[in-house]
């Protein structure tokens, strides 16, 4: 039976979904250096496709990929029409709004034509429109903290680890808009029409997670 193909993310994300597809029982050994772009376990299972980390839900919404792993800030960013039955407890972040630190006490509303400066302008928007602001938003791909430094906005909105890129930048956290970290997601006709196989690496993850999260305990 042909194998169902996962794509996974390049970058910060790949090390802990080897990590833990390995955990799982799957061996993945030629994504470990993210020179191949497609690779398979060598029981034959799961084939691995990847691709930037906005491109994930594409792929998998689309059918491109049957599952994925993503971050949940880019699955809900991409608006991704894709089941969402796993989340991997792996990067754990926040999606944030961000100022300065000088920025002053006078309210964003009462602030004419704030700009807010982002990755994700999806989220961001409809985080302000929700409150009743209405903000201009520039979107951006590289450094997001440079952003008010050099006047271009004067909020960020971007992923918060554990904050120190931010105080390095002279920016202080203001609202959380969303906790995130990586999640499994499967194309809708894949979780239909292949229900069987898609549970059995969803079981076999689970049972991965729950004893990562049970040698953590004991360590603590």
């Amino acid at each position: 039976m042909k194998s169902l193909t996962v794509a996974v993310s390049k970058g910060k994300l790949l090390p802990d979904t080897v990590a833990l597809f390995e955990s799982a029982g799957y061996t993945v050994p030629d994504l470990h250096n993210g020179r191949r772009l497609i690779a398979d376990d060598e029981q034959g299972a799961l084939r691995f496709l990847l691709a930037k980390p906005d491109d994930v839900p594409t792929y998998v919404e689309h059918g491109a990929a049957d599952l994925g792993v993503a971050g949940l800030d880019v699955v809900m960013e991409t608006n991704a029409d894709v089941y969402q039955p796993l989340r991997l407890g792996v990067a754990q972040c926040r999606l944030s709004v961000a100022a300065p630190k000088d920025l002053g006490d006078v309210p964003l509303r009462l602030r004419p034509d704030v700009r807010v400066a982002t990755k994700y302008p999806r989220l961001a928007r409809d985080y302000f429109l929700g409150r009743g602001l209405s903000v201009e938003i520039i979107t951006l791909r590289g450094s997001i903290e440079l952003a008010p430094v050099v006047g271009l906005a004067d909020l960020i909105v971007d992923i918060v680890e554990t904050g120190r890129t931010l105080r390095a930048n002279g920016l202080e956290e203001l609202r959380v808009i969303m906790e995130s970290e990586a999640v499994l997601i499967i194309n809708r006709a894949t979780h239909k029409l292949r229900l069987s196989e898609v549970n059995q690496v969803v079981d076999r993850l689970q049972e991965a997670i729950a004893a990562r999260r049970d040698e953590q305990e004991r360590a603590a």
